[in-house]
C-alpha cells in the first residue's frame, strides 16, 4: 500500500493541473498558502466529444489564471458557456466576474449576490449544458452559501471547500454552522452509499480516489474535536481563544485564527444541544 493510499480519502499525491476524469480538468490557480493548501483547483467539466464547457470556481482574480482557464478549455476543444461557484469565497470567486468578461458567460451561484444573469443555483438543479450532467448537491456548513456538484457519469463530487483533499475544512461561523456541516456530510455519505460517488473533486488540494472513506473521516474528526471541545469547557476554557489554545495546540499557530472559525461553531452547536450552558 503507498503513502497516499493509507490516508484518508485515498489522495493521488501532488496537486497538478491536468485530466482528473474522463470528463473534469484542473486548472490550479497560482495562490497557495497555509489556507488554500497547493491553490484553488479550477474545474473545467465536460462531456468528451462535446465543444462546450463549464468551468466551476475561476478562483482568484488572477489575470494570468483565468486566460490560462480559457486556453486549457481552447487547447481541449471546448469553448467556455457556462461558470458555476461552489460558494464566495474570494479564493474561489473573486475572478468570477472577469472570468465572465473573457468567456461572455452567465455566473450561476446559490448567493444572488454573486450571479451574473438571471439563473441562480438550487437543490435539485441539474446543469445540462452540452450534454454534460452536473446536479446541484446544496451543502452548507462551511458557509451558508456553500455547494457541491454530482457528476455522476463520471461517479465524481466537486466539493468546493466542504471536503478537501488534504487536512480538513473550516466551519466558517457565524455564515457557516456546525449542524447544517453534519448534515451536509451525511448528504455526501448518502451519494457514496446510493449513487456509487467514489472520486471527490475538491476545491483544494489532490483528488480523493476513495470519497466514502474520506467523509467517514470527516464525520469522525468532527465527532473527536467536538468531544475535545466539550471537555476542554468543562475544565474551565470557557473563551474560543482559550479553547483553541488548548484543543489545536498541535496545530500551526497561523492557522488559530481559522481554528477560532470553527471552535465559535462548535460552542455554538454545544450550547443548542443543551450540552454546555450558553
Amino acid at each position: 500500500m503507498t503513502e497516499a493510499a493509507a490516508l484518508p480519502g485515498q489522495p493521488r499525491g501532488l496537486v497538478v493541473s491536468g485530466p482528473a476524469t474522463d470528463r473534469a480538468v484542473n486548472v490550479l490557480a497560482p495562490n497557495a498558502d497555509a489556507m488554500t493548501l497547493d491553490g484553488t483547483n479550477t474545474w473545467i467539466v465536460s462531456e468528451p466529444d462535446s465543444a462546450l464547457a463549464v468551468v466551476i470556481d475561476p478562483g482568484p482574480l488572477d489575470e494570468g489564471h483565468l486566460q490560462n482557464v480559457v486556453a486549457t478549455a481552447g487547447r481541449l476543444g471546448k469553448r467556455v458557456a457556462l461558470t458555476l461557484l461552489t460558494h464566495g469565497h474570494p479564493d474561489h470567486a473573486e475572478g468570477a466576474g472577469r472570468f465572465a468578461e473573457l468567456t461572455g458567460t452567465k455566473v450561476r451561484a446559490l448567493d444572488p449576490a454573486l450571479r451574473l444573469g438571471d439563473e441562480g443555483l438550487g437543490a435539485g438543479d441539474v446543469v445540462t449544458t452540452g450534454g454534460l450532467e452536473l446536479r446541484v448537491v446544496p451543502t452548507p456548513g462551511h458557509t451558508a452559501d456553500s455547494l457541491s456538484f454530482h457528476l455522476p457519469a463520471d461517479q465524481a463530487v466537486l466539493t468546493g471547500d466542504t471536503i478537501l483533499g488534504r487536512g480538513t475544512t473550516v466551519v466558517a461561523h457565524p455564515d457557516g454552522r456546525l449542524g447544517d456541516y453534519l448534515d451536509s456530510l451525511r448528504r455526501l455519505r448518502s451519494l457514496t452509499v446510493d449513487d456509487g460517488v467514489h472520486t471527490v473533486l475538491p476545491g483544494h488540494g489532490p483528488v480523493l480516489d476513495d470519497a466514502q472513506g474520506a467523509v467517514e473521516f470527516y464525520l469522525a474528526h468532527r465527532a473527536h474535536r467536538l468531544a475535545q471541545v466539550e471537555t476542554a469547557v468543562e475544565n474551565g476554557h470557557v473563551t474560543p481563544a482559550d479553547v483553541v489554545a488548548h484543543v489545536y495546540a498541535d496545530v500551526d499557530r497561523s492557522l488559530w485564527p481559522a481554528a477560532e472559525l470553527s471552535v465559535r461553531a462548535q460552542l455554538e452547536y454545544l450550547g443548542e444541544h443543551g450540552l454546555i450552558e450558553g
